[in-house]
C-alpha cells in the first residue's frame, strides 16, 4: 500500500444556476487535508477545475483504481435525482440533466484495491449514495468504505454565510473541533460533531460505513486540559 490521496472538487459555475460557495469550500478543505496542524504532510490533494463530465470521471477512476492506504473524494456542487438514479452534475451536462451517477461511483469503490475509500458529498440529494438502489444493503458496502453526506436523499443542501452549512461544520471539525484527546480526527468523530451541531429542523447529514477501524483524516493539536495535582 502506498500513501493517502484526495480528490477535492468544488463547482460554482453552472449555466443559469450558479452557486456561490463550492469553490471556496473546496479550497479550504484542500488546505486542511494537505497538512496536519503541526505542518507535517497529510493527503496528496488534487483540486482540478472541472468543467466536463469526462474530466470528473477521469479523476475519479484515477482515485479509486490505485492501491493506496486511503483515497478520499470530496464534492461540492449541484446534484440531481431522476428515475434512473442520482447524479453529480458538471457544467457541460447541466442543461442535459446528466452527470456522474452515484451508482458508478459505488461500482468504482466496490472494485477498488484501496484499503480505505471515503466519500464526502455536499450537494442536494447527497444521502442517495449507497442507498439500496445502488447497494443491496448497508452491510454490503465494501470493507473500508465510509460515506458522509450533507443531507438525506430527499433533501437539499443549503449555502449560508459563504459556506455550505455542512462543509462549514466539516471545516471546523477538521480544524480541531472533532479531535480526540490525542488530536486525531476520524470520520466518525467528524460526523458526530456535525450531527450534534445541526438542529432537528436543519438538513440532516447521513453517515454510512463498513470499517473495522476508523482512519485518521487529520491531526490537530490535542484539546487543552489542565492536570490537577492532589
Amino acid at each position: 500500500m502506498s500513501g493517502r490521496k484526495a480528490l477535492v472538487i468544488g463547482i460554482d459555475n453552472y449555466p443559469g444556476c450558479e452557486l456561490s460557495c463550492c469553490v471556496n469550500d473546496a479550497a479550504e478543505i484542500s488546505a486542511l487535508l494537505e497538512r496536519n496542524e503541526d505542518g507535517t504532510p497529510n493527503f496528496s490533494v488534487q483540486r482540478p477545475d472541472i468543467y466536463r463530465e469526462r474530466e470528473l470521471m477521469h479523476y475519479l477512476k484515477k482515485l479509486f483504481s490505485g492501491e493506496d492506504e486511503t483515497a478520499l473524494f470530496y464534492f461540492a456542487g449541484h446534484a440531481m435525482t431522476a428515475d434512473a438514479g442520482t447524479y453529480l452534475m458538471t457544467p457541460d451536462e447541466f442543461s442535459n440533466e446528466s452527470g456522474i451517477s452515484m451508482g458508478e461511483i459505488m461500482t468504482m469503490i466496490s472494485n477498488s484495491n484501496n484499503r480505505n475509500n471515503i466519500v464526502i458529498l455536499d450537494c442536494c440529494h447527497a444521502g442517495k449514495i449507497g442507498e439500496p438502489f445502488f447497494v443491496k444493503d448497508v452491510s454490503s458496502l465494501k470493507n473500508g468504505t465510509t460515506i458522509m453526506s450533507a443531507c438525506k436523499g430527499s433533501e437539499t443542501a443549503i449555502e449560508r454565510d459563504g459556506h455550505g452549512i455542512f462543509t462549514d461544520l466539516l471545516i471546523n471539525g477538521l480544524r480541531g473541533g472533532a479531535a480526540d484527546l490525542t488530536g486525531r480526527i476520524t470520520p466518525g468523530a467528524l460526523y458526530a460533531y456535525i450531527d450534534k451541531s445541526l438542529g432537528p429542523w436543519d438538513q440532516r447529514p447521513v453517515f454510512k460505513t463498513n470499517v473495522s477501524n476508523f482512519v485518521s483524516l487529520r491531526r490537530a493539536n490535542p484539546p487543552y486540559y489542565t492536570r490537577i495535582s492532589c
